[in-house]
């Protein structure tokens, strides 16, 4: 089982945490994360794109000169994909982007990508993260303390608005809490901060 430090929100460390094998420690599966990823920004997608091809447009349906005698191609209607104006070849169309990835490759996933950031000592545990006041300031200088400069993903173990109001206008942090966390915002961040509590329900409900 592998030890972490815990530090507190000054960025002082306050102890130690023994994580647990079974989500931290983990073989990792590049294969599962790539699909859970793939399948997460395709669900992103609205997929209303659409033009219209040679049978939508407005217009033509008249021979726009004789067949034979003029020296030029052959052709029945201005509406053609070759004109101005006219269709579009193979045109796109509103579609559901969405593919489905088994529970099994969606646990496999999230467990791989926590134990790849415990591997890259990219995780930093908070014994208590909570702030009296909804203030920028407050977790600029916790993220400061904790060295993480750069992209920082922060979890809670409930959603909590006072951490998310205090983040939001700091580029590059994004907040989200433990029943909302998906590998892809995982393997974005350069620094992966969770709190305590958000710990041990991250272990119990990926360690079955």
């Amino acid at each position: 089982m592998a030890n972490v430090k815990v530090y507190n929100m000054q960025g002082a460390a306050v102890g130690e945490i023994t994580l647990a094998d079974e989500v931290f420690g983990v073989e990792v599966h590049t294969s599962a994360m790539h699909a859970v990823v793939r399948a997460y920004l395709n669900a992103q997608r609205q997929g209303t794109q659409s033009a219209k091809t040679r049978t939508e447009v407005r217009g033509g349906g008249r021979k726009i000169y004789r067949q034979k005698g003029t020296g030029n191609a052959r052709h029945h209607g201005r509406r053609a994909p070759q004109f101005t104006h006219g269709g579009v070849v193979f045109a796109p169309k509103p579609r559901d982007y969405r593919i489905s990835v088994p529970r099994k490759v969606r646990r496999l996933a999230m467990r791989s990508a926590l134990t790849c950031k415990v591997n890259d000592a990219e995780m930093i545990v908070i014994d208590q993260l909570a702030v009296a006041e909804a203030k920028t300031k407050n977790i600029a200088a916790m993220l400061k303390a904790l060295g993480a400069d750069k992209k920082a993903l922060i979890v809670t173990k409930d959603a909590d608005p006072m951490i998310v109001r205090a983040s939001n206008n700091i580029p590059g942090v994004k907040t989200t809490f433990v029943g909302s966390l998906n590998v892809h915002d995982i393997l974005d961040c350069d620094k992966f901060i969770i709190s305590q509590e958000a710990v041990k329900l991250v272990e119990e409900v990926y360690a079955e």
